[in-house]
């Protein structure tokens, strides 16, 4: 959201590059995508202004820095010893419990406002909980799509068009590619089942199912490469409390996962290969949706059903801040307090999330050391 607020002052109140209700379409758009929204934001208004260089200048402005820092984590980590260093990793991970549950918090007040929405992301939240795995987050999509065209008709969504103009071939071309790769990847991933091309499918299947934001791509990416032995527990949790510490966006964490990442043996090529992964299918659903939007915008049954995604996402982050979040970090009562003051900070104060990494990370060495 803030990044959504930046781009509003940048282009809109700065430049004039778009007016307001045009800005709003391509947010509302995004918003009901799967993908990073403010990536895909950043993208389509480099599209409207400047063209395909435009585009991926824009994508490339907004996410090198971060992606070249979380890159430079994933090196250094790996030479950190001692019980400073140690207290320092277990701090970032508090970090995590702390953001997380606040996402969990706000999302839950805005998308799930009524009993409906709330009864879709507790049967999510259980499905995860009970029965977990990559397949059973598709089935709970599914269920929240269904349900929500059952029961949430009275969801109301932005639906004037963006003024951004896409051929329509060009447009099922892009959707043609987005569902050909989610397919074909983990195809071709059998035959090479520990090396790059299977680490594109599991970051661009990530990208491509994930909705809500980079915070709900944390249980997808877990779940696909904790299990299968790519990273630890701890090396997972290490990276999203450092994803905390870097401007731009979460999903640039797919740099310190892909070079971090057991079975890579060139750190700077997983890296690169993890992050064009998880960014390029909601680069190429944003250019479908781009054109199909201002069609589906007038179909009461869509606005309802993602009314139900969006609930269901909801459940997906609540489990997952139960495990593997807070059952990893939280080891007594001494954790428990710290995450709750990093909750604080960020619910109550509106602290940045720099100051709640540092607090974290200050407290847990403070009682390493003591």
């Amino acid at each position: 959201m803030a990044h959504l607020g930046y781009f509003e002052r940048a282009y809109v109140q700065q430049r004039g590059w778009l007016t307001s209700d045009e800005y709003g379409s391509v947010v509302a758009l995004c918003q009901m995508l799967p993908g990073p929204a403010s990536s895909q934001v950043g993208f389509l208004i480099g599209l409207h202004r400047a063209g395909w260089l435009g585009a991926f200048a824009a994508w490339l402005g907004f996410t090198l820095p971060s992606a070249l820092l979380m890159y430079a984590c994933a090196v250094l980590a790996a030479r950190l010893h001692g019980p400073i260093a140690q207290a320092t990793v277990h701090g970032l991970k508090l970090v995590a419990v702390a953001v997380v549950a606040q996402a969990v918090w706000s999302m839950a007040r805005r998308l799930c406002p009524d009993r409906a929405t709330t009864a879709i992301a507790l049967v999510s939240a259980s499905m995860l909980l009970v029965v977990g795995g990559a397949s059973m987050q598709l089935a709970a999509l599914g269920i929240g799509a269904a349900a929500g065209a059952l029961i949430c008709r009275n969801t109301r969504l932005e639906s004037r068009p963006p003024s951004i103009w896409i051929r329509p071939g060009l447009a099922c071309g892009a959707l043609a590619l987005y569902m050909l790769l989610l397919a074909g990847l983990p195809l071709l991933a059998r035959l090479f089942p520990h090396g790059l091309i299977a680490l594109s499918a599991i970051f661009y299947r990530a990208g491509a199912l994930v909705f809500g934001g980079g915070h709900v791509v944390l249980p997808l990416l877990r779940d696909a490469m904790v299990p299968g032995g790519w990273i630890s527990d701890d090396g997972f949790l290490t990276g999203y409390g450092l994803a905390q510490t870097v401007p731009g966006p979460l999903f640039t964490l797919a740099a310190y996962l892909g070079a971090a990442s057991g079975f890579v043996h060139v750190p700077a090529a997983g890296a690169a290969i993890a992050v064009a992964s998880i960014f390029l299918p909601g680069m190429l659903i944003a250019v479908a949706g781009v054109s199909l939007w201002s069609r589906l915008a007038r179909h009461e049954h869509v606005r309802a059903s993602l009314a139900g995604i969006n609930a269901a996402v909801v459940g997906f982050l609540g489990a997952a801040l139960y495990d593997p979040v807070w059952a990893t970090a939280v080891r007594g009562g001494a954790d428990a307090a710290i995450a709750i003051v990093g909750f604080a900070l960020l619910e109550r104060w509106k602290a940045p999330p720099i100051a709640v990494v540092f607090t974290c990370v200050g407290l847990s060495s403070v009682r390493a050391f003591f």
